[in-house]
């Protein structure tokens, strides 16, 4: 069981770390939200989507996806709208004001914007169900649920941390110069996402 623990934490932290939307997007509300408190919505809700994402791969329920091309090509098309909106929405953020009220980041909002880049993420759906899922055949009864909540639990204490480090970072950025800056960083790596998702979906079509 300890080997299917170690396994689990290396995939799960293989997986997360790279830049992408999602981790964008959890340090961006860390450190723009007023408070730590402020920005909890947005890491428990991506916290809930990995985990029903891991869970459906491990039980195999998110093999529909690869396996009906016209269902991931609604994911694709769906996903692909959120993310040219969100990026959209944070290339025309006010750091300035959002620290002081979090207006444009309601509750509401984070919870829509984090579950849209963690649910409409095909790139992150097709890690998880050729990595996880496909490991987690190793493994089989205990053991194998020791490896899932593994990987549940190193996903929500890295979107903790993320959240931590980036209310760390706002507070060290008291002229809100940063806060500008990782807002247009944030919106040109969700757009890339975009882009790519956007090829994907030509090319399924094609």
């Amino acid at each position: 069981m300890v080997e299917a623990i170690i396994h689990g934490m290396i995939l799960a932290f293989g997986l997360i770390v790279p830049l992408g939307v999602q981790n964008v997007f959890v340090f961006n509300q860390g450190a723009l939200q007023p408070t730590l408190t402020r920005a909890l919505p947005v890491v428990v809700t991506a916290g809930i989507c990995d985990t029903i994402l891991i869970v459906a791969a491990v039980s195999g329920v998110s093999l529909l996806v690869l396996t009906f091309a016209w269902l991931e090509n609604i994911i694709f098309g769906i996903g692909l709208l959120f993310l040219l909106y969100i990026g959209w929405t944070l290339w025309r953020s006010d750091a300035a004001s959002m620290q002081v009220d979090g207006e444009r980041f309601s509750m509401k909002k984070q919870i829509i914007f984090a579950a849209s880049v963690s649910l409409l993420n095909p790139h992150a759906i097709l890690d998880t169900i050729g990595v996880i899922g496909s490991n987690s055949l190793n493994y089989a009864g205990d053991v194998r649920v020791a490896f899932t909540l593994t990987t549940i639990l190193v996903s929500w204490l890295w979107f903790l941390g993320l959240a931590v480090a980036g209310r760390y970072f706002g507070k060290l950025d008291s002229s809100g110069k940063l806060m500008a800056l990782l807002n247009k960083i944030s919106a040109l790596v969700v757009w890339g996402v975009a882009v790519y998702m956007a090829i994907r979906l030509i090319g399924n079509i094609g």
